[in-house]
């Protein structure tokens, strides 16, 4: 190891580690308790983004838009809920910035250097995963269940129509946002290991076969039980397998010669 890749930090007692580690803590609780007084205030208007898609859906058939809540206390929960989902997004990258503050100065210079680059890309991802499911997957999968009401106009026997519970959608498109901004960090999490020596890009092909029934398997339990949200979400993780491929190759640890035995 050269003189110049050495650790930047200097030698602790294990109290003044646990001190660290409690000033990292404080910072991240504070950041979400801020971000959650925040999200709570701006509740409404989170919860109206997130209700926009069946809303449209619903203007889209003619419909008034509207949500249901038979609880007295429903109503407030959800906006708890709404301000809790919104407070775990802003601090995020502030929860992020603490536990790499804490974790860098145990870290050569090289590793700091090939781990700088995961911490922009895991945010970044997450936001595309769940952009993906806002504005690709709720459309169409609401206008599908949507599609079930037989309240039309002059139509006649039992109908069926809609009357969504605020609480049940708010629990379903929190779920759906969360598991596909999850399932994107995948590129990440395979590309990281590939860097640290733990997988290779032999090991990603030679079980590709298995990722592919993985994902579908995935995809069944996290998405709603209709094909077009399950292909949705198993489809994208089929294709962030391959690029995990792609980004490992690119990244993983070069094979050093084998040494020539001496004669």
């Amino acid at each position: 190891m050269s003189e110049t890749d050495m650790i930047d930090d200097k030698p602790m007692p294990l109290l003044e580690h646990i001190v660290e580690l409690r000033r990292r803590l404080i910072w991240s609780i504070a950041t979400f308790v801020v971000a959650f007084g925040l999200c709570y205030h701006f509740a409404g208007d989170i919860y109206r983004f997130l209700a926009a898609p069946l809303g449209d859906v619903m203007r889209q058939n003619g419909e008034q838009p509207h949500l249901i809540y038979t609880a007295l206390y429903e109503a407030f929960f959800t906006y708890i809920r709404v301000a809790l989902f919104g407070a775990t997004f802003l601090s995020f990258p502030m929860i992020a910035i603490q536990a790499w503050i804490f974790i860098a100065p145990g870290l050569y210079k090289s590793e700091k250097r090939a781990f700088a680059p995961f911490l922009v890309a895991t945010p970044v991802m997450f936001v595309i995963g769940a952009a993906l499911a806002y504005y690709v997957v709720f459309p169409f999968a609401w206008k599908f269940f949507v599609s079930f009401q037989t309240n039309a106009p002059g139509s006649e026997g039992m109908q069926i129509e809609l009357q969504a519970k605020v609480s049940e959608y708010l629990t379903l498109v929190t779920k759906m946002i969360l598991a596909f901004g999850i399932c994107f960090e995948l590129p990440v999490v395979l590309t990281l290991l590939a860097r640290v020596g733990l997988v290779s890009t032999a090991q990603l092909k030679k079980f590709r076969r298995y990722a592919v029934v993985a994902s579908f398997a995935v995809a069944a339990i996290i998405a709603p039980p209709d094909a077009i949200t399950m292909l949705s979400l198993a489809v994208p993780l089929v294709a962030l397998y391959e690029v995990s491929i792609i980004t490992a190759r690119l990244i993983e640890p070069k094979p050093e010669p084998d040494d020539v035995d001496e004669v």
